[in-house]
């Protein structure tokens, strides 16, 4: 791995658009459209961490093309400015969809250099439909308590298994919220985030929003680019191929991060005994896989379990420490009560998970179209088996709800984007999640956009991640507008970054239970979660 960079990489910087400063507590301009509600009635909830956390509330309509309709509840958190110098509301998402935004808004203010957050009124919030704002869905508590059937469906038995299951969810999805789910999708979520302007009384918005949180990101600067003003995307979800393709390009994506952290297990023998042969190390695992098939471990880690213990490992490698200790001493001991403990912290569902994954498939099957045939279904995922085997069949049940969903889908947003003021995009070219050639989209789509690579990385969601070199260029930004571009004239050929970061070395064996990599990268990665 190459060696963490401590200074901007050699980049030209121009200044995008103007600071607009205006004192604290002074009156902000009458913002665009009128009010949902007034200003949210914000109370402290700070937290150990965040001891300046405040937490609010708002009204918005179910529909937002029937204001005085059906009313739902958006559950609001901020770190307010403390600057004479007031740069406006920057709103935070972490992804998913169904990821809770609450607490990102004390990361983002306390990860920030001190003097940029300052500036800023940092505000999280949870989506329609998610943790706690009401309502808050969950269509079938515990649909991914263990032992789940097998997610490859060798046998005609496992495949109907499966298939009951995925029905039953969507079918408990459209009897419990018939009347909501038409509006649980990323276009209403973006009309939530312009009531969350309108009613803190801004013109514009400011928006930070990782995985997931940049295709919302992007939808919202189409709708209203005159009420962006600055807009920062990372980990970016290709807008072009909602969702199903991003899916399948993920299942590849994702097969080459495992076998990352099978070479990086075989890099490290002496620590794990696992061999030096990373084609070996693979066999292992896949016997592993097998063995678990038929004896779960611990009662609770059979295959699918096993396959959602060891996705979290293609988000963030610095999980593969945990996990390799778990598949070592699984294989060469016999011991099953790491790999227990590894699933417990990274595959298990809670309630929250629960609540995650009900809104993830209604605004996946909302936003856009799926197959309505299974046999589609299956040959598709058959024919992408044969490459890509760790995850495929695992992602194909974790999104087939969507081929029996309750809803019609609505038409994917086209985001190109004349009109938006220059946005600053962020991407590891390794990333599993959100593949390289998705932010490359997304840079050409959105004209006069930056993209700041970090080369060789392979986590997604890379800033504020301990990666000096991409937080400089994040922090001048949102200082002053300051981007990157790869000429001196200010130009920049779309198809190509326009600064790149060495990305940070990778992690190192356990000495002890303490992380090996920086709090702050853990923390950041388990706020935004897995799948999104």
């Amino acid at each position: 791995m190459r060696q963490r960079a401590a200074v901007l990489c050699g980049a030209a910087v121009i200044a995008a658009g103007t600071v607009t400063a205006v004192p604290a507590g002074a009156s902000a301009p009458h913002p665009v459209g009128a009010p949902y509600a007034a200003e949210p009635g914000w109370e402290k909830c700070g937290t150990d961490d965040y001891p300046s956390l405040q937490c609010a509330s708002l009204t918005v309509p179910l529909d937002h093309a029937r204001p005085d309709g059906k009313q739902i509840t958006l559950a609001l958190s901020r770190v307010p400015h403390t600057s004479d110098t007031y740069q406006g509301p920057l709103l935070v998402n972490p992804g998913g969809p169904g990821g809770s935004g609450l607490t990102l808004a004390g990361f983002v203010a306390s990860s920030l250099p001190a003097e940029v957050a300052a500036q800023y009124d940092v505000i999280g919030f949870d989506p329609r439909g998610v943790g706690k704002s009401e309502p808050a869905l969950n269509c079938r508590p515990g649909h991914f308590d263990p032992v789940r059937p097998d997610s490859v469906p060798a046998t005609s038995a496992v495949e109907k298994a499966n298939l009951s299951r995925v029905k039953s969810f969507a079918e408990a999805c459209g009897e419990k919220y018939a009347d909501v789910l038409p509006y649980i999708d990323t276009v209403s979520t973006a009309r939530d985030m312009d009531a969350i302007r309108r009613a803190v009384g801004a013109t514009r918005i400011n928006y930070f929003g990782y995985s997931y949180g940049t295709y919302l990101g992007a939808v919202y600067a189409k709708l209203h680019p005159d009420r962006v003003r600055r807009l920062v995307l990372d980990s970016v979800v290709d807008p072009t191929d909602v969702w199903q393709d991003v899916n399948l390009n993920q299942d590849l994506a994702f097969q080459d991060r495992h076998r990352d952290f099978l070479a990086w297990t075989a890099e490290h023998d002496a620590a794990y005994a696992l061999g030096s042969d990373p084609r070996r190390i693979e066999a292992a695992w896949y016997a592993m896989r097998t063995a678990l098939v038929k004896k779960p471990a611990g009662g609770k880690v059979g295959a699918s379990e096993l396959e959602d213990t060891f996705l979290p490992g293609a988000y963030y490698n610095g999980y593969w420490p945990y996990l390799a200790e778990a598949f070592a001493a699984y294989v060469n001991d016999g011991d099953a009560d790491p790999l227990v403990e590894a699933y417990e912290n990274f595959g298990a569902v809670d309630a929250a998970g629960d609540n995650g994954y009900s809104v993830y498939t209604a605004v996946e099957c909302r936003d856009a179209g799926w197959p309505r045939d299974w046999d589609e279904w299956r040959d598709t995922n058959w024919a992408l088996y044969e490459k890509a085997p760790f995850m495929v069949w695992n992602n194909a049940w974790y999104n087939a709800p969507c081929a029996f969903w309750p809803t019609d889908p609505r038409l994917p947003v086209d985001v190109t984007n004349r009109e938006l003021p220059p946005a600053l995009l962020f991407q590891a070219t390794d990333d599993a999640a959100t593949p390289y050639e998705g932010a490359l989209t997304a840079h050409r789509l959105l004209r006069g956009s930056s993209l700041v690579v970090e080369e060789g990385g392979g986590n997604h969601g890379i800033t504020l991640s301990g990666n000096t070199c991409l937080d400089e260029h994040l922090s001048a930004y949102l200082a002053d507008g300051t981007l990157p571009r790869r000429d001196s004239g200010g130009s920049s050929n779309n198809n190509k970054a326009d600064a790149v970061c060495p990305t940070l070395p990778g992690p190192k064996p356990l000495e002890s239970r303490a992380a090996s990599t920086s709090s702050r990268g853990s923390t950041l990665h388990g706020l935004l979660g897995f799948r999104g």
